[in-house]
């Protein structure tokens, strides 16, 4: 007797990023694959979790509300049908690989066969599509840093981590230990993980900090190197504390900025007395590339 294929159903939630964490935890308790993507229009985050029609009802509806009480932000949970695979097929289809100036290949783990030849291959989970690389900020720091690499800076730090894409990049590229911060504990966990999939687990380390409050990033500078994509407003309020722990020389890569506030955010690093080297515009995003005066000396380590 052939079996009847099961009845799947995509149970679905639309929240702001602080109430992300909460809501995939409740979907994640009850169903069997869940997935987070970003609008970046909005910044508002869809999390998504398929299991069999109706399974586990009561503890799905016990989780929502506590990620309600938790976050205090309450949403109505969307149920559509799926044809079994149908939503992990809908995520692997949306996230092709992505070919990043001359360095990178981002491809996630659902491609088959090798990368591109010359090619540092990023591997990334399909289900969670987030700093994969298609959004015009991550892309335009991996630009930055494959015009700076040569430099080989040997302390790097990555604020604002998320899925761990730039320290990985770094990682691999040069082989130095790369400090992957975030403030959120789910963007350090993905990191990890996706740490662990591209074989640099000893040099990325994820951990949980507040920027520049936590004295265990400040104390690992100063930095030759700082990834920051992350948002304007922060970008700019950290701009001092950016140019004390940037090593004389050193470079910052800045993004997550909208053409029309990369001018405030440049402002506020230059009148620290950062200097601009570089500027990378794909509209409508752009990254910053500056740096700090002085002498780095792992650009005399590069030439010698």
């Amino acid at each position: 007797m052939k079996r009847q294929p099961r009845q799947l159903e995509c149970i679905s939630v639309t929240v702001p990023e602080d109430a992300l964490e909460a809501y995939e935890a409740a979907l994640d308790s009850v169903c069997e694959t869940v997935g987070f993507f970003r609008d970046h229009a909005t910044g508002a985050w869809r999390v998504e979790g398929v299991r069999a029609v109706g399974a586990r009802e009561p503890e799905l509806i016990g989780a929502l509300a506590l990620a309600a009480a938790a976050t205090g932000v309450t949403v109505t949970a969307e149920r559509a049908p799926v044809q079994a695979d149908g939503w992990l097929e809908r995520t692997r289809a949306a996230f092709p690989e992505q070919l990043i100036g001359r360095s990178f290949a981002v491809r996630g783990t659902h491609l088959t066969g090798a990368a591109p030849v010359g090619r540092i291959a990023l591997l990334l989970d399909a289900g969670l599509a987030f700093g994969t690389g298609e959004h015009g900020s991550t892309r335009g720091c991996l630009e930055a840093f494959e015009h700076i690499a040569y430099r080989r800076p040997r302390r790097i730090l990555d604020l604002g981590t998320g899925s761990g894409i730039l320290a990985m990049a770094a990682a691999k590229t040069l082989h130095r230990v790369v400090l992957a911060t975030d403030i959120e504990p789910w963007s350090v966990r993905v990191a990890r993980d996706n740490a662990r999939l591209n074989q640099v687990r000893g040099l990325v380390r994820p951990i949980l900090a507040d920027g520049w409050r936590t004295a265990a990033v400040r104390e690992a500078g100063p930095y030759d190197l700082v990834f920051g994509n992350i948002l304007a407003r922060p970008l700019r309020a950290m701009a001092r504390d950016l140019a004390r722990n940037l090593a004389p020389g050193g470079t910052a890569i800045l993004a997550g900025l909208l053409r029309t506030q990369a001018r405030d955010v440049l402002a506020a690093h230059l009148r620290c007395g950062l200097t601009l080297e570089r500027m990378i515009d794909l509209k409508p995003w752009t990254t910053l590339v500056i740096r700090k005066r002085g002498f780095s000396t792992s650009r005399l380590w590069a030439r010698t």
